[in-house]
Order: C-alpha cells, then structure tokens, then sequence
C-alpha cells in the first residue's frame, strides 16, 4: 500500500486544485494549500484543510510550509491559463507560470521534497499535425501559455535528472464539470471555458455563447475538443502520485482526457438538453490559432496508472456544471 506523504497543493483553493484537494482527502491523504486567492475561494477547501495565504513565489513562505507540515509532496496548480491573455501580456505568463514555478522546484528541493505534480496541458502541442495526439508528438506551443507551460516541464526534467525528486507532468486537455456532489467547481467570474460559459447563459448569467467559427475542418464545422470531467481528472493526479512514490526512479508524462472529441455545437446541443431549454447561439469569427480539432491519445495514461474515468459522459458533465452554476449562484446570493 502506497505512504500516503503529506501533500502541498499550490491553487489549490482554484478550480482543478480544489478538486485534487478533495480527491487527496477523500482517499485519506494529510493536504495543506497554498493559494494567493487571486483566482481561487476560500469557500471551495474544506474547514479542515490547512490554508497559507500566500504566493508560491515566496520561499521562505514554501520552506514554513514544508516543515510544519512534513511536506512530502506537492501538487502544482497554481498559474494563469487563458491563452488570449496570454498573448496580450507575455511577461504576467512568463512570471506566474514559469519564473514563479521556478522559485516553487527550488523550494522543493531545498525543503527535501521527493515527488512533484505539474498540471500541464495540450496547449503545449500547439496545432498537432495529427490528433488524437500522443505524448510524443512534437511539443511547438503557438502561444505564451502553452510555452510557459512547456519550459516548466523542461525544468522540470532537468531537476529530476540533478536532484533527487521524480515528478509527473499531466497535459490536460479540456477539464469541465464540477465535483458530483457540489462541494466546488468553476467559481471564477467571467470564466471563457465553453460549458461554464454555457451554463451560465442557460441560467440567464449571459445573452448568449459565442461560436468561434464554423468552417473548421470538422462534422460540422465547429472546432472539436476532448472534454474531461475535472473529478476524472483529479483522480488521475493522486493515481499518478502513487505511482512516483511506488517508483522512486521514474518520472512520468501522460495526457489527460478521454480520447474522444465534441465539437461546440456539440457541446451546446447537450446543454440544451440537459436544460430543457435553447440557449442562444452567436456566431462569431475564429479565434487565432484554435486548431480544427485536439484529442488525446490516453493510452498511456491507462497503461501506467489504474485510472478508470467515472464521469465520460458529455450530459453528466454538463449536468455537474449545471448543478455547480446554480449552487454558486446561492453562495453569492446573485
């Protein structure tokens, strides 16, 4: 049986890190977090969870940590993930992402911290000559995000190759949904995932949804993507914990989604069944640089951890984001 080490997870009061944070607890791991709730809640951790107030920056900060609470291991969320913004301000991704995951690893090596997890994504593939996409296709981001991402996972290697600490960096897909039973899901305001975006406009939060293009090389002409339900997801993140712990030597690349793919009308067309009700459509020009269509490869994932998806069903989904949609509008009484 796996050594269940004390877990940092940096963001963890965000979006995915509040889902690892009740995935770890839930399989009895001790979890502490670190978050400077720019973007995260205090309301999505649990009572009981240890939470420093701070930036993942500050080592002195990281090193308190690692020592009051026999940090073993850390689970790396923290960061800034929307690609439009990205390209507008470089340097604020440059700085959250990599600079200040830089800082992160040093602490974690300093601090004796034997297993990392990064939350990657396929931003790193940039636009795939061929998909579904495995982990050894050529990594050629086509935008600041993807690259931020990409030059922590090159650090990354190369730290495990000097030190002694394994990691696993997890290329997420597109992660949606909320936890099955409504304890924290996507709370960001003005949010740009599709089936949050989605939700909110069935619940009358939004006119409409934009559709960023029809006349991609696709059924339908809409860009297509591989939705994973964030619970699956966070359950890959303590799986491939395990699997550091047990295999000290190794470390681990894997894509994360199910090897599948919708296209956004797909997608709308499950919220409106899941609704009962149509949401308005808007049709808009393509973004720059969405590719035609992204889908994992996830067999090796499944090969090398014992993960199941329990939640790979589109309406489930978009029924768990529903449910969080309307349980936040209770929280903040909007």
């Amino acid at each position: 049986m796996t050594q269940k080490l004390p877990v940092l997870v940096t963001g963890g009061a965000g979006y995915i890190g509040s889902h690892a944070v009740l995935a770890l607890k839930d399989a009895g791991w001790p979890v502490a977090v670190v978050d400077n709730l720019t973007t995260g809640f205090r309301f999505a951790l649990p009572d009981d969870v240890p939470l420093y107030e701070g930036d993942i920056e500050d080592g002195a900060l990281i090193a308190r940590i690692i020592a009051e609470q026999g940090i073993g291991a850390i689970m790396h969320f923290a960061g800034s993930i929307i690609v439009p913004e990205s390209v507008e301000n470089p340097l604020k991704y440059y700085h959250n992402n990599t600079a200040k995951s830089r800082a992160l690893i040093a602490a974690a090596v300093a601090g004796g911290v034997k297993h990392f997890i990064f939350s990657s994504t396929a931003a790193t593939y940039g636009i795939p000559e061929v998909s579904p996409v495995t982990e050894d296709s050529p990594q050629r981001p086509i935008n600041p995000y993807g690259m931020s991402k990409l030059m922590t996972e090159i650090m990354l290697a190369d730290v495990a190759a000097a030190h002694p600490i394994n990691y696993c960096a997890l290329r997420y897909f597109n992660v949606a949904g909320a936890d099955p039973q409504a304890r924290t899901g996507q709370s960001t305001a003005g949010a740009t995932h599709l089936i949050k975006v989605a939700v909110e406009a069935a619940l009358g939060k939004r006119e409409s949804v934009g559709v960023f293009g029809t006349d991609y090389a696709t059924p339908d002409g809409t860009g297509v993507r591989d939705y994973i339900h964030v619970a699956d997801l966070a359950a890959a993140h303590v799986l491939a914990l395990e699997g550091l712990i047990e295999q000290p030597g190794r470390c681990l690349t894997m894509n994360a989604g199910y090897g599948r793919g919708f296209s956004v009308l797909e997608v709308l067309d499950a919220v409106d069944r899941v609704t009962n009700q149509q949401i308005r459509r808007k049709i808009e020009g393509r973004r720059a640089g969405d590719p035609d269509s992204l889908i994992s490869d996830n067999r090796r994932i499944k090969a090398t951890v014992p993960w199941v998806p329990k939640y790979a069903d589109l309406d489930v989904i978009v029924a768990h984001a529903l449910a969080w949609e309307r349980k936040l509008t209770e929280i903040r009484g909007a």
